[in-house]
């Protein structure tokens, strides 16, 4: 699995509220709301990469758990293994099938990205300009633009149903077209926090970068 896939696997933000709090606010303001309020999180996660022609090249199914600040964690489970968690200012990324080991710090491997909108608090209006895009079926859409130059990807559209996160779409700076939805959510549950903690099994190879 390419550098490119990890790189898109930690934008995730899925964080969602329940939608009575949400019937008469702007999308934008949904969106402050719901990341100023959700400090924990779990969901099921379907991830999309589409190709040039506008199809699915490949689909992953998996769990995703959100601890802020500076805690998630990306199980894949279908149809491979793999797992992505942040834990002590680092990230691991862990292939199964390679048998590898590849550890990072959070701020080189999140960097200008969406996952900062996971790992801690940021304000939305330094970093991104947002534009709304209107209702698709029940859907509001949010596009987030990075402010900075040194920025991994070009593009956020961020989907809202009823106050609650659905899917998301970015388009990064490697030409790669990724769509994650969202399901099962659960919001501020408490999570065990061994599931943050990460020693490489016995035998596989580590890369510290």
């Amino acid at each position: 699995m390419t550098t490119a896939f990890f790189r898109t696997a930690i934008i995730a933000l899925s964080l969602a509220l329940p939608a009575a709090a949400f019937a008469e606010a702007k999308p934008v303001e949904q969106l402050k709301t719901f990341l100023a309020k959700t400090r924990s999180l779990t969901a099921d996660f379907k991830q999309v990469l589409i190709n040039e022609a506008g199809n699915p090249a490949q689909t992953t199914y998996g769990v995703f758990y959100l601890q802020r600040p500076g805690k998630f964690r990306w199980d894949y489970q279908k149809p491979f293994q793999q797992q992505i968690i942040s834990t002590d200012g680092k990230v691991w990324f862990y292939d199964t099938d390679l048998e590898q080991v590849t550890v990072k710090k959070l701020g080189d491997s999140v960097g200008s990205t969406p996952a900062l909108l996971l790992s801690g608090d940021i304000v939305l209006e330094d970093n991104y300009t947002m534009e709304q895009q209107g209702v698709d079926g029940d859907l509001q859409w949010i596009k987030l633009l990075p402010k900075s130059q040194d920025s991994s990807f070009k593009y956020l559209t961020i989907g809202l149903e009823k106050g609650d996160l659905s899917g998301m779409e970015l388009s990064d700076n490697f030409g790669q077209l990724t769509r994650i939805y969202f399901s099962n959510i659960k919001h501020n549950p408490t999570i065990n926090p061994t599931l943050f903690k990460f020693e490489a099994p016995k035998g596989v190879d580590v890369f510290s970068e």
